[in-house]
């Protein structure tokens, strides 16, 4: 069986908010994506990380282009350097294997956005699938943080 995840991240890879804050906008993203309604699949999960962590939208994730030479980088590569970072990116700075640049991870194009976050709220199955702008707004509002929203299929 597959899952559809939605995770809602703060929009700076390196902030976290306060636990009132993060219970507020967990409330928030749990009643938005039917969290709270019986007899559903949606689950929802709060995880906070000690360094920046991939946010990644699983299967449908299709290419990753350097942001310095719009070349393509290999699925591969990324797929290693994510194993290889379980615990978290002490920096985003990576030399890209296309050309050999320095950029940072959150600076690749990523066809079905990816991201980095310490903090995330993480709705599995959700209904809907994602969040409007207005409602993104009202769960930034409730945060403290301005934030995005990144959609996987695992």
């Amino acid at each position: 069986m597959s899952d559809d995840v939605l995770s809602v991240i703060p929009a700076d890879p390196h902030w976290q908010p306060d636990r009132p804050a993060a219970e507020r906008a967990t409330t928030l993203v749990t009643v938005l994506t039917g969290g709270l309604v019986v007899d559903t699949d949606v689950e929802v999960d709060v995880d906070w990380y000690d360094a920046p962590s991939v946010i990644d939208s699983g299967q449908n994730l299709t290419r990753i282009r350097c942001p310095h030479r719009r070349g393509s980088i290999d699925l591969d590569w990324w797929t290693d350097l994510v194993e290889d970072h379980e615990d978290g990116f002490p920096t985003l700075r990576v030399d890209v294997p296309c050309c050999d640049a320095a950029t940072s991870l959150d600076a690749l194009d990523f066809d079905w956005p990816c991201a980095f976050a310490r903090f995330e709220i993480a709705v599995w199955n959700p209904e809907p699938s994602r969040l409007t702008d207005e409602q993104l707004a009202a769960v930034a509002k409730a945060l403290g943080h301005p934030v995005r929203q990144i959609r996987a299929h695992l």
